[in-house]
């Protein structure tokens, strides 16, 4: 790969002069700058590398239309168009999982492919930077005449692969096209004042990239444009027509003025990335206090225990409050992959770690259930229940699921660590190495940790010379309750704390939002320990949420479990939990490519063959991580497990 040295600093030039107009609390560090070393993450991005993006590449290539799309767009005349008119986006984020994968995974046949994907595409944009393929081969009269028809999410994805592919690669062909593209959509629309509803969001959070990364407040006033049009009766296009309610793409009041999570789950949340990041740019009052309110509307009546969101299928979205269907969950992955984003962006507004405990819950939970342990296999779909109906596929219709995952994991690097003015930050226990620039003195970090099978982390700080400065680890809210907010709480009132120490001695370390935060003058080889206390434990939920009554769920640290029939005589639905189980923790370097799993005694029902009789004995019941289900073939599978026989398959 190339390594442009100019070119990285200058782009950290812009970034400092960028920093200087931000009144954001936190800079997260680049996946560019860090190596992924983790035991847990390391096989997966390894799996991601080798298997998913080449399914992807061989998807995208042979078995559709999408590269052809391309080939075709090139001549600028009218042709066959092969697919859905949203399929773009697929190459786009294919091409972002390719860019992050080859930090950690330098392939110079994957790198060869990317760059001849990037030629058709540059040579698929017209003269005034238009670039869409299915307008382009359809006809470029109707194009910008339907705010459904996804031209500015297609051109979102283009700009976050291209800035993704420049920091690897230090390449600019895709950049280039994407800004050419960009300065397009600002003359169609900013500039001009014409009025325009993003059907699928995604241009608003893609803008604020392109602005962190060239530092030209253009793409910043554009992005805020977009999100200003949202609730001023634009909206006009199909999908409004279908609905009959603007509410499906969050479109009934301006964002400023939303309170309450509605509509699609997939286009709240990539909207609500850009909100917030415009809102920690700008300190927007009116954006800060809206993206507060629709977070806790999320977060406390509206996700699942997987940190997974949008229960309905009917609208690929929201319903009533606490209306949180088990078996008939749709919580999609593509919208876990996006409470990454929003809770990531949440975090840099506010500095607050409860938004990491979210993105975490997301990512170990019903982000990485939608990805098979063989990389090859796919969910779009998550429920935390099945009879046994419920299986991965291959690739779908519409196949934004298997794309996004990729990149999700292939970009791990983006979410551990942030800096601020004064200090380091790190949000997430990822066995990792990077090197940052504290006050003018580079520190090197080196993480060692068994999260999440253990509670033991080792950060090893380097600074080139002795340097203060404060260094703040996130506390997993885990600890002392499931998720922020009541909808889920432990059935004990344990209080469990970390142990920290630095080079083997206890420290003293204040508690800011979420954050032991240890301020000291740093010197080489300072080793930092963390101890989190791990042990499996059981959770209620709200009265309000009745698919709940009577069940409880069991999580151990920021995994939720699961009991699939494979490990259990082929049954999942014939116990009941005891009041007070005795868990057994059992290390599986055998089993789904090594995982705990927990253990417990319990009262499992029996029918005779004649059915004319039923009895009740003991048996062991073994759990797995949910993120873990369904990599064995077909088996019923349950998340929340029932206290009475009379609830096994009751309000479901």
């Amino acid at each position: 790969m190339v390594k442009n040295i100019p070119i990285a600093l200058g782009l950290l030039l812009l970034a400092v002069t960028a920093r200087s107009q931000s009144l954001q609390k936190l800079y997260p560090v680049s996946f560019s700058q860090v190596s992924i070393t983790d035991d847990f993450w390391s096989p997966r991005m390894k799996s991601v590398a080798d298997v998913t993006i080449k399914a992807c590449i061989d998807y995208t290539e042979n078995k559709t239309g999408r590269i052809r799309n391309f080939e075709r767009a090139a001549t600028h005349l009218p042709g066959k168009f092969e697919g859905i008119y949203y399929d773009d986006s697929d190459v786009y984020k294919a091409l972002e999982a390719m860019a992050y994968s080859l930090r950690n995974n330098p392939d110079a046949a994957l790198e060869a492919k990317a760059d001849e994907w990037i030629a058709k595409i540059a040579a698929a944009q017209l003269p005034d930077g238009y670039l869409n393929t299915y307008y382009t081969l359809t006809g470029l009269d109707k194009r910008w005449t339907d705010m459904e028809k996804h031209e500015d999410y297609c051109a979102g994805h283009l700009v976050e692969a291209a800035i993704a592919y420049h920091n690897t690669t230090g390449k600019r062909q895709l950049l280039d096209v994407a800004i050419r593209l960009a300065a397009h959509i600002d003359s169609v629309f900013r500039l001009a004042n014409r009025p325009w509803v993003s059907g699928h969001q995604e241009i608003e959070l893609a803008l604020m990239k392109l602005y962190h990364h060239t530092g030209d407040n253009k793409y910043l006033e554009l992005s805020r444009w977009f999100l200003e049009q949202r609730g001023h009766g634009y909206g006009k296009g199909v999908i409004w027509d279908q609905w009959k309610d603007p509410k499906y793409c969050q479109d009934e009041v301006p964002v400023k003025d939303q309170k309450e999570i509605t509509g699609h789950a997939v286009r709240a949340m990539y909207l609500y990335t850009g909100a917030a990041d415009v809102a920690a740019v700008t300190n927007d009052a009116g954006y800060v206090n809206a993206m507060k309110k629709v977070w806790e509307d999320v977060v406390y009546r509206n996700m699942y225990l997987t940190g997974g969101i949008g229960a309905q299928a009917r609208n690929e979205g929201f319903g009533v409050d606490y209306d949180l269907p088990n078996e008939l969950a749709y919580s999609e992955t593509c919208a876990s992959v996006g409470m990454v984003f929003w809770n990531q962006r949440m975090n840099m507004l506010t500095g607050d770690a409860k938004y990491v405990d979210v993105l975490e819950r997301s990512l170990y939970n019903a982000a990485l259930d939608g990805l098979s342990l063989s990389g090859d296999h796919f969910f779009y779909g998550n429920p935390l229940a099945s009879t046994g109906t419920h299986n991965r596929r291959e690739w779908f219709g519409t196949a934004c699921c298997p794309s996004n995952i990729a990149r999700l994991v292939a970009s791990l690097g983006n979410y551990i660590y942030n800096t601020s003015t004064d200090g380091i930050w790190v949000n997430l226990y990822i066995g990792s190495s990077t090197k940052l620039t504290i006050g003018g003195t580079g520190v090197n970090l080196q993480l060692q940790t068994g999260y999440p099978w253990k509670g033991n982390t080792t950060l090893t700080v380097q600074p080139d010379r002795k340097k203060s400065f404060s260094l703040r680890l996130r506390v997993p809210g885990w600890l002392n309750q499931p998720v922020p907010g009541e909808l889920y709480r432990y059935a004990d009132k344990k209080d469990l704390r970390p142990s920290i120490t630095v080079n083997g001695k206890a420290v003293d370390y204040s508690l800011e939002n979420g954050y032991a935060v240890i301020t000291r003058t740093w010197s080489k080889g300072d080793r930092v320990t963390v101890d989190f206390p791990l042990e499996p434990r059981l959770v209620t939920s709200r009265p309000e949420l009745k698919q709940n009554a009577n069940r409880l769920a069991l999580q151990y640290g920021p995994l939720v479990y699961c009991v699939e029939g494979k490990d259990n005589n082929n049954a999942a639905w014939n116990f009941v939990i005891p009041e007070q189980p005795a868990f057994t923790v059992t290390h599986r370097p055998d089993l789904l490519g090594g995982i705990h799993t927990i253990s417990f005694e319990a009262p499992v029902t029996t029918i005779s063959a004649d059915k004319k009789s039923v009895t009740t004995s003991p048996q062991t019941i073994t759990a797995i991580p949910y993120f873990s289900w369904n990599n064995r073939g077909s088996s019923p599978m349950q998340v929340w497990l029932p206290r009475y026989f009379e609830e096994i398959r009751v309000n479901y």
